[in-house]
């Protein structure tokens, strides 16, 4: 059976609550590389034939671009 998303974000919440503070700034800590990985592994497929300088450039362009300027 699946699940509704409200349960899930329940859940999701519930599971915070019960992290001690040093667990969920080491669990941030790796969902952000995670999602640093999932960007470079995009822009990898993306441009195939850019080196490894090129694959930084955009990636910190790209990553630029999705900064907050409101702050």
């Amino acid at each position: 059976m699946e699940q509704k998303p409200q349960s899930n974000h329940r859940i999701y919440l519930e599971t915070l609550r019960r992290m001690t503070p040093e667990e969920r700034v080491a669990k941030s800590f790796e969902l952000t590389e995670f999602a640093r990985s999932l960007f470079r592994s995009g822009l990898r497929r993306r441009f195939p034939e850019a080196s490894e300088t090129e694959l930084d450039a955009l990636f910190f362009q790209r990553l630029e671009k999705c900064h907050n300027r409101n702050y």
